[in-house]
């Protein structure tokens, strides 16, 4: 079983994003600021195309949609303000870019009308198997 967000390309790719986005941050040094808000904003795309593509309604869906939009958005101004003060190279700010910019157009696609991934269900009666391995 998956959850439908898991079967969306979009999702994958913001997800490995925020790796990238923990990766970097960590060896940041200083920029608190611009450092914490980059981590919420990155975080904030999967997160919203999660509880989107779960929403019943197409306008209720769109809207988490155009939110993880605006967050990938954000995030791309976020690292012009970390390169403009010399703490992210302006080649990882482009390459970082290039990725948002996937993920924008991506959800642009989805914010349009009818679309939507949904999970898989279970058969009634079935006993799940709720063992988490390490």
């Amino acid at each position: 079983m998956s959850f439908g967000h898991e079967q969306l390309d979009v999702y994958r790719v913001s997800i490995e994003y925020v790796g990238w986005v923990y990766r970097f941050c960590e060896s940041l040094k200083g920029h608190r600021n611009a450092k914490e808000q980059l981590i919420r904003a990155s975080q904030a795309i999967p997160l919203n195309i999660a509880e989107g593509n779960g929403k019943a309604t197409e306008g209720d869906r769109r809207r988490f949609f155009e939110i993880a939009r605006g967050s990938a958005l954000e995030c791309a101004a976020v690292q012009d303000v970390l390169s403009v003060c010399g703490a992210m190279p302006a080649e990882k700010n482009a390459e970082a870019k290039n990725i948002l910019d996937r993920i924008v157009a991506m959800l642009t696609k989805l914010g349009r009308r009818g679309y939507a991934v949904h999970e898989q269900l279970c058969e009634y009666g079935k006993e799940l198997d709720l063992t988490i391995e390490e």
